[in-house]
């Protein structure tokens, strides 16, 4: 395993902190926890691009045989689905072989793409923080967004706040567009600002209020107010954020706004339309982590040769008609999965390119949506500082901890955390660049 982290990431600090200081003195010995000053000096920081993360899910899977390669390494000969990327070959890595140990639910399990918890079939009451939340946490207070949480057709996304609550998807490019790089009036903005220390002002009364209740408080009482103080600290940090941001102008770009796909059906278009809002961010650097799930419609998407809806398609109970039209349906997916990457490729961004520093994951919670199989999740990994490997072939009976990849991300992008969820380590064979 590789848990060499990269020179070039993190934030400035005073002082870089070794991860594992520990406070002594009177003959006690205090462990830290994880702080800002345990990072490595930021990219940005060195005159280096920074590191970014893109999370693309889906709800539906990709049927296996169409995306497995039968060959491990980098001399695998591409299946259906990857045929349309050869040129991006030595850019991406087919991981297959992999799962969130415990997940299960079928459907239930798209909870669990990026947060890797195992809350069973029945649901649990909290979920936990998913990996572009836990990014943007460390890392997002150097963008006007500190991430962005995206949906092609308006479904669930799979982004979680650390408290396990849901982020709510914005599914129009058009209203992204706007809140991306259209300015708002003068107005507008003096109203905006007004709101922002409205709010800190009412955050301050809560916690005078929550601070002389809490000396009438038993100890679990305690701890939840605990809890509650971090929250209030949080928001408040981001109303600070969005005060600053408030009085800066945004980015400006040499395109037209673009325009929502009416049809609702049009899931193909829909990714297109998104994927090019989402390159303006990156490019412009109002944002570094990104989610775009696209949930299982029902609908018929209009393509020639599809007569059936997609959810009914992928369920398909090996009838070769379904497959025949499953197979045009999740290819052509993939293929605008791959126009972005090429985008991305092709956008300069000093002495490398957006895809040299940007990780692109297409990934789904099912890696079977005909029986809801948790199992073999697809899994497409591209760009970044990484050493791609081409076809890394896990064992499909005893699937290989996909958080594992999880931690290689995290470690990327400079935070130097050990674990995620259920991980064992980074993953094996997959090696980061620096």
């Amino acid at each position: 395993m590789n848990n060499k982290l990269p020179q070039q990431a993190g934030f400035v600090t005073q002082r870089h902190l070794d991860r594992r200081t520990v406070l002594r003195g009177a003959g006690v010995a205090l462990a830290l926890p994880w702080l800002s000053a345990m990072q490595r000096p930021c990219a940005a920081s060195t005159g280096q691009p920074p590191r970014r993360f893109v999370a693309i899910t889906l709800s539906l899977g990709l049927y296996a045989p169409n995306w497995i390669p039968s060959e491990a390494g980098k001399g695998f000969r591409p299946p259906l689905y990857l045929q349309a990327l050869e040129d991006l070959r030595s850019r991406l890595t087919v991981i297959s072989g992999t799962s969130h140990p415990g997940v299960t639910g079928g459907h239930r399990a798209e909870a669990s793409i990026l947060t890797a918890n195992p809350i069973g079939s029945e649901g649990r009451a909290r979920n936990s923080i998913s990996l572009d939340q836990l990014l943007a946490k460390h890392l997002g207070d150097q963008t006007r967004y500190s991430s962005l949480v995206l949906s092609v057709d308006g479904s669930n996304s799979p982004s979680y706040t650390e408290n396990g609550s849901m982020i709510s998807a914005e599914s129009s490019p058009a209203r992204l567009f706007a809140k991306l790089f259209i300015d708002e009036s003068p107005q507008e903005r003096k109203l905006h600002q007004r709101r922002i220390l409205e709010g800190r002002s009412i955050m301050d009364l809560v916690a005078d209020d929550a601070r002389s209740l809490q000396r009438q408080l038993g100890a679990a009482d305690r701890d939840r107010l605990d809890a509650f103080f971090t929250s209030v600290r949080e928001l408040e940090s981001r109303m600070t954020k969005a005060e600053r941001w408030a009085r800066q102008p945004k980015p400006r770009v040499d395109v037209p706004p673009p325009r929502d796909i009416d049809d609702p059906n049009d899931l193909v278009a829909r990714q297109k339309t998104m994927h090019d809002v989402i390159r303006l961010a990156l490019k412009t650097d109002s944002c570094r982590f990104i989610t775009l799930h696209t949930g299982g419609g029902a609908g018929v998407l209009p393509i020639e040769g599809v007569r059936e809806g997609y959810h009914t398609l992928s369920h398909h109970g090996m009838d070769e008609t379904k497959l025949e039209q499953l197979a045009i349906v999740e290819a052509a997916m993939v293929a605008q999965w791959g126009a972005f990457l090429r985008d991305l490729a092709q956008t300069q961004e000093q002495d490398s390119t957006l895809l040299d520093n940007t990780m692109v994951l297409l990934t789904s919670n099912l890696g079977n949506a005909s029986n809801h199989s948790n199992k073999n999740m697809p899994v497409l990994f591209a760009g970044g500082p990484i050493r791609h490997a081409g076809h890394l072939a896990f064992d499909q009976r005893d699937n290989y901890p996909l958080p594992n990849l999880f931690v290689s991300i995290l470690q990327a992008c400079g935070l130097p955390f050990d674990r995620f969820m259920t991980s064992t380590g980074t993953m094996t064979g997959l090696d980061l660049i620096g």
